[in-house]
């Protein structure tokens, strides 16, 4: 099952890691592996990622950066190709995301120069640009004729599990969920709160938006340490956000309700 049907689908920036995921994915397809093992795998390439940057390794950092990306796409396109979506799943994918986006400012923070404050404001900046990006992207995908409606516009109440998962653990993961997105959810939501009566996205709109997918991100991140600008990337993504109000209004004032 595809996310989003034929004619929504758009060149997506930080979706490079579809298709050695998908290629990932379909040599796990008949074996024991699960989409849960697959994302235990991405988050521990991204902490070997953060070893190598607190060692300096910046090559191997920004490599295992990138590996994490590709994984990160194979766990959900596993979950497609078994047919065994769940919120268990969905959840540990994200919670797994923004810690792993802390660590790497910290370790950043670690062998740079930069300020502590300065992190701290980048990650904010960071999971803000993120969320604008997936509330228009999970818009999407729900009025989308068949598409995937796994993530919800709005992440209010605990989910009802599905098939082969436990309750108990998609009620845990969604109350870690809600506390550590719930606040950038509500920010991008009151700074445009009617995005989701839009039909649809034009194509070239939602590309113009992955610039502030987790996967261009995080390409950000691993090409600025292969370039020995570690001192630079915290205060880039505050420069980054910018964006943010741009796109809003474009998405305001050209394509409204």
């Amino acid at each position: 099952m595809s996310k989003l049907s034929p004619q929504d689908k758009f060149f997506d920036l930080s979706d490079y890691g579809r298709k050695p995921g998908n290629f990932i994915a379909k040599r796990l397809q008949n074996t024991r592996f699960t989409p849960i093992h697959v994302t235990l795998v991405f988050g521990l390439s991204g902490l070997i990622a953060v070893y190598f940057i607190l060692h300096h390794h910046y090559y191997l950092a920004g490599a295992f950066i990138i590996l994490k990306s590709i994984i990160d796409a194979a766990d959900g396109e596993l979950a497609r190709l078994k047919n065994k979506p769940s919120y268990t799943g969905r959840y540990l994918d994200s919670v797994f995301d923004i810690f792993l986006n802390f660590f790497f400012l910290v370790a950043i923070w670690q062998v740079s120069f930069t300020a502590f404050w300065v992190i701290l404001l980048a990650f904010f900046c960071i999971q803000l640009q993120g969320t604008l990006y997936n509330y228009y992207y999970v818009i999407l995908r729900n009025k989308s004729v068949g598409g995937d409606t796994t993530s919800k516009v709005f992440e209010y109440k605990t989910p009802k599990a599905l098939a082969g998962e436990s309750q108990k653990s998609v009620t845990i993961l969604f109350n870690i969920y809600t506390i550590v997105y719930g606040g950038f959810d509500k920010i991008i939501h009151t700074l445009d709160p009617n995005a989701y009566k839009v039909k649809t996205f034009p194509n070239w709109f939602m590309t113009f938006v992955s610039l502030y997918g987790l996967g261009f991100q995080l390409l950000i991140i691993a090409l600025m340490l292969a370039f020995e600008g570690v001192e630079y990337i915290a205060p880039f993504f505050i420069f980054y956000s910018v964006f943010i109000f741009v796109m809003i209004v474009i998405r305001r004032y050209k394509f409204k309700n």
